[in-house]
């Protein structure tokens, strides 16, 4: 018989050395209730007690009879005792017997030798104990011998002479050679057992046998399908949700396109001032829908760890602008100001992303214009140690410190019911992981009823042979800033100080008027004043009729926001600025290179593509376009653009027709196709591999495809290009980029047709 090591050791082998540590105190019990105690050499010392047994029994016997003997001398009670002695060695010699006769009788029921089932019924003891099954078959599979546990479950009382499959037993392959996966219909239900296999050979008579141990894993498989179950419903899921982003951005951008390319052509034409502004409202309105189908789309790109950035030299300064001149209007409208300022050491031109940094701080600033409802907001940027710094400071109602806990995550939003049903709450968490991404932060700093900080910080190298030199260019511009307090007062005279001037502030007419005085005395002349309109009647009350004030020869500048230029008289005044203030504008006002500037449009200045007036692009015109588009108002509006570039169109609504024209002979063919990518009739895709298979079988050039699409992954990007696109442009279609793009295809287009 093995002994309890190697038993042990095969224990290890089959189901892992920690599965064996973790029940030995259960198979020590086994042991011990077979054999009564353990030695290291079973069979050896099992022999010793079964003839010191025998030894001991028999002495005693003969001790018994002796005593019997003296008792017939006259003594009794020696007869007593040898009865006794007798009777018990007699009970010995009985239990001896009886217990080889049972251990030969179950040797003969299992089919094995007698030295074998000793090591077969101590294996079948250990793993009843620990609740495995355990099998002894011989070479051609039928069972010789099982534990109660197999028993039980087969509901199989005498298995012997059967193979597993007769009883039912269902073997699937396991990856390695004598190991399976086992299914066994029990009372408990189907259950399903790890069973490995090993060959052994019977020590009595020498043949070989199959020892099989199993173990219940059906908690694991069920647990471990439930993960996959779930793995597979989060793909499932996942997917469903990029579709249903895909599906509804190009939904939404469809329309979205014919709003702003359709202000774009009302633009061109001749309207009144109140027509602009409304003109102006619409194209805000559509670019603020335009932020959230873009951060819809982002949300889902983040999420799935395809998000990228994409760094180019630009100007933070021009970007900073134009953010806040896109949301001055907002501003304006409820009564509050905005204003912002650039730090002279910051260079003008820095490597980052700058449609994400513009996305992050039109997030944040149009966040802190949303919830204040007084005074103003703030934008600072400057150069720290380990970067840059962008500050957004408000006059809001502030947040609590579990608000500022919460309030970059995900579809949280604060303040009142309405300014809840104004957004998704998506904007800041954003705008945290875009920074991230930047290797920066976001960050906010606020008080209950005090207003709140935002910072906006991200790397930026910058060597100090490199950085810029801007604090002389306003040096000898002492300026006088007759203004009320606030953002916009703040941000004009930090932006003189940084540029090097020298800014004074007052805020009412006498207290101006006695400041130049004394500036003159002490022989610090002046060279500007700046007049906020809101001050009008104080300049014209102390200042615009006095002669000793018009003796010292100020610059007279009036600041005025742009929806109220015309409803102030600008005789009185040298020059004026138009709020939120351009540096570049200060600069030119200051140094009298310019009087003033006409009346901006915010969005036009800054959203490339969207200009009142299409540039002079020097390429040629007359070129033949194929223009599939099934959406009426889109189809309108580019048709209308390049009829005006002086284009020749033909709009089909199709992919058929798309086909049909495309692949037509001679010269009727089109020189370039503008397609969008879901129409009727099929997939963009699909025609676009037949478009070009047809091509290749006629042999005849490929005409130049443009496919306007609102799906702006770039998985998709990639799949329209590798199928024969020359260009992907996404909707909203930019009207200067289309234009742009139209003619640099036709003009590759020329060159290889002139190098065949």
């Amino acid at each position: 018989m093995q002994s309890l090591g190697q038993l042990h050791e095969r224990l290890a082998a089959a189901f892992g050395r920690r599965t064996a540590r973790r029940h030995g105190a259960r198979i020590l019990d086994a042991v011990d209730r077979q054999t009564g105690f353990v030695s290291p050499q079973p069979n050896r010392g099992r022999i010793g007690r079964k003839l010191l047994s025998w030894w001991l029994g028999g002495l005693g016997l003969v001790a018994g009879l002796i005593l019997i003997a003296i008792s017939k001398a006259g003594i009794s009670p020696v007869l007593s005792i040898g009865l006794g002695v007798a009777a018990l060695s007699a009970m010995a010699l009985l239990a001896v017997f009886s217990t080889t006769k049972r251990r030969s009788t179950r040797s003969r029921s299992t089919g094995v030798s007698p030295a074998w089932s000793q090591g077969a019924v101590l294996f079948a003891d250990i793993h009843d104990a620990l609740g495995d099954i355990t099998v002894t078959r011989s070479m051609d599979r039928r069972i010789v011998g099982a534990n109660e546990m197999f028993r039980r479950l087969t509901g199989r009382l005498n298995p012997e002479g059967l193979t597993c499959e007769e009883i039912g037993i269902a073997f699937r392959p396991g990856p390695t050679p004598h190991r399976f996966e086992v299914e066994i219909s029990t009372p408990e239900g189907q259950r399903i057992y790890f069973w490995r296999d090993v060959v052994t050979r019977d020590p009595g008579d020498g043949r070989l046998l199959l020892q099989s141990i199993a173990r219940d894993i059906t908690e694991e498989r069920l647990t471990a399908q439930s993960r996959e179950e779930a793995r597979q419903k989060a793909e499932y899921n996942s997917a469903a949700k990029s579709r249903l982003l895909a599906t509804v951005s190009h939904e939404i951008r469809t329309p979205l396109s014919g709003i702003l390319g359709m202000t774009h052509l009302l633009s061109e034409t001749r309207l009144t001032q109140e027509q602009q502004n409304y003109l102006t409202g619409i194209r805000q309105s559509g670019y603020a829908l335009t932020q959230l189908v873009e951060d819809l789309l982002d949300f889902s790109t983040i999420e799935v760890g395809r998000f990228q950035l994409r760094p180019r030299a630009e100007s933070l300064r021009k970007l900073l602008e134009s953010v806040v001149e896109m949301l001055a209007h907002r501003a304006h409208e409820k009564g509050i100001e905005i204003g912002a300022t650039v730090s002279s050491d910051l260079p003008e031109l820095m490597s980052f992303d700058p449609a994400r940094l513009r996305q992050v701080l039109f997030n944040v600033v149009g966040n802190a214009v949303k919830f204040t409802q007084a005074g103003g907001v703030f934008v600072r940027a400057s150069l720290q140690p380990n970067g840059v710094l962008i500050s957004v400071t408000d006059t809001g109602p502030g947040m609590t410190e579990e608000e500022q806990n919460r309030i970059f995550g995900e579809f949280e939003q604060g303040g009142t019911p309405v300014d809840k049903s104004a957004g998704t709450g998506l904007g800041l968490s954003i705008s945290a992981r875009i920074m991230r991404e930047f290797g920066g932060s976001l960050a906010v700093s606020s008080e209950r009823g005090t207003g709140s900080e935002f910072s906006i910080r991200f790397p930026l190298d910058i060597p100090e042979e490199s950085r810029p030199r801007r604090n002389t260019v306003l040096a000898g511009s002492v300026v006088l800033l007759l203004a009320p307090a606030g953002s916009a007062r703040m941000a004009i005279s930090e932006t003189i100080a940084t540029l090097g001037g020298d800014c004074h502030l007052v805020t009412d007419g006498e207290s101006a008027h006695a400041l130049l005085l004394a500036m003159a005395a002490r022989g610090c002349r002046p060279t500007d004043i700046i007049v906020d309109h809101r001050m009008s009647t104080e300049f014209a009350d102390h200042l615009a009729d006095r002669a000793e004030i018009a003796a010292l020869g100020l610059r007279k500048i009036f600041l005025v926001n742009p929806e109220e230029r015309n409803a102030h008289a600008l005789d009185l005044f040298d020059a004026w600025l138009i709020r939120p203030l351009r540096e570049q504008s200060l600069i030119d006002v200051l140094r009298g290179r310019m009087r003033g500037m006409e009346k901006r449009d915010a969005l036009n200045d800054n959203q490339p593509g969207f200009s009142v007036v299409i540039p002079e692009l020097g390429i040629q015109s007359g070129l033949r376009i194929l223009l599939a588009e099934d959406d009426p108002i889109n189809a309108m509006l580019i048709r209308a653009m390049l009829e005006k570039a002086g284009h020749t169109v033909q709009h089909v609504d199709h992919f058929e027709a798309l086909l049909d024209c495309a692949l037509s002979e001679g010269s009727v063919r089109p020189d370039i196709v503008i397609s969008d990518l879901s129409m009727p009739g099929g997939d963009g895709i699909d025609m676009l591999g037949r478009l070009r298979g047809h091509e290749r079988r006629l042999d005849v050039p490929p005409v130049p495809i443009i496919v306007l699409t609102a799906d702006k992954r770039d998985e998709s990007r990639r799949q329209v290009l590798l199928n024969g696109a020359n260009r992907v442009m996404v909707k909203p279609v930019d009207p200067i980029r289309l234009l742009t793009e139209v003619q640099a295809v036709a003009a590759l287009s020329a060159r290889r047709a002139e190098a065949r």
